[in-house]
């Protein structure tokens, strides 16, 4: 090959490779509104200005009585396969975790990405060390949930400190795959409910000031991450009970309040007959006769005031069942 052909082979293969790292990093790394809209193309409802899916304060409250299996079962029903996680140290583990997830990604500390990411024009609007980045976009209601990639001795980015600025501006907990520290001040949040992996004492060293020391480097915010097993999107409704945390696409959200309401119905319905000695376990726990669903309904007609659910969700489950 000449060197005039080589040029001209060179040029635009350089081009491409520029083309390809300038759609690499805006997919990969800071996400903006509109990043997050394209990877959430099945969500059609309200957002943030961040582009995140705003999914309902009547969902959110209602998702606090479904299960983890009640969820499970309606994400595998639609091809999520992938989107439960347990093996969590629990902050609160009596009380349960819902909202809606804004997402961090940590990796092991590498200083020319490190000066590149801080010194970004950018990100010159942001104030303080990285672990504070992402709190400082944080909503009412939201989770933050974050890939620190397990890094337990001299990993912790959230203390009291961290977890009082997350508290304060999402009156809400996180999902944290990494350590924290100072779990005692943690412990005095009433509702900061946490999954993290571990607490450690020491503390992350995630800034060029680190040096040789530096560990951590926040390479994403509003980005999709990975939590254990699972991809989580910005904006997936939260669910975290007994141990375990689910990640639910806004999309689905609605239906699994409603799948695990009327789950919720059939059961207390199936128990007191089961207690009045009506019917049997083997009726109940089978597909039921046409008695047995005539049964059902005309019990939510005559209890619908007494039911733990609005009295309108109980007269659309009857208007379903017409």
């Amino acid at each position: 090959m000449n060197r005039s052909s080589l040029v001209s082979f060179a040029v635009p293969c350089l081009m491409t490779v520029v083309w390809f790292t300038a759609g690499a990093c805006a997919q990969q790394g800071f996400f903006t509104s509109d990043d997050v809209v394209k990877y959430t193309p099945d969500w059609h409802g309200e957002r943030f200005t961040d582009g995140r899916p705003k999914v309902a304060d009547d969902i959110l409250d209602r998702m606090k009585t479904v299960t983890l299996e009640e969820a499970w079962a309606v994400l595998q029903q639609n091809g999520f396969m992938h989107q439960y996680e347990d093996g969590w140290l629990s902050i609160h583990p009596d009380k349960v975790l819902v909202g809606r997830a804004l997402t961090a990604t940590w990796m092991p500390g590498r200083p020319d990405v490190q000066k590149l990411i801080e010194t970004d024009p950018a990100n010159a609007h942001r104030v303080g060390g990285m672990n504070a980045w992402p709190v400082d976009m944080l909503e009412k209601r939201d989770v933050y949930v974050a890939d620190h990639f397990g890094l337990k001795e001299a990993g912790p980015s959230i203390g009291d400190n961290v977890g009082n600025a997350i508290y304060a501006r999402s009156e809400n907990g996180i999902v944290y795959d990494g350590a924290v520290r100072d779990i005692n001040g943690l412990n005095e949040l009433d509702n900061f409910v946490a999954f993290v992996r571990y607490y450690d004492p020491s503390h992350h060293y995630g800034s060029l000031k680190s040096g040789k020391l530096l560990n951590s480097t926040m390479v994403g915010i509003n980005c999709p991450t990975r939590i254990g097993h699972v991809m989580v999107v910005p904006g997936d409704v939260v669910l975290g009970r007994n141990g375990g945390v689910i990640f639910i696409p806004p999309q689905l959200a609605e239906q699994v309040v409603k799948t695990s309401e009327a789950t919720h119905l059939r059961d207390l319905f199936g128990h007191q007959r089961l207690q009045e000695g009506k019917y049997t376990a083997g009726q109940i726990d089978a597909h039921w006769t046409d008695a047995i669903e005539q049964d059902y309904r005309q019990w939510l007609k005559d209890n619908e005031d007494h039911l733990p659910f609005p009295k309108a969700r109980i007269e659309q489950i009857l208007k379903d069942h017409e």
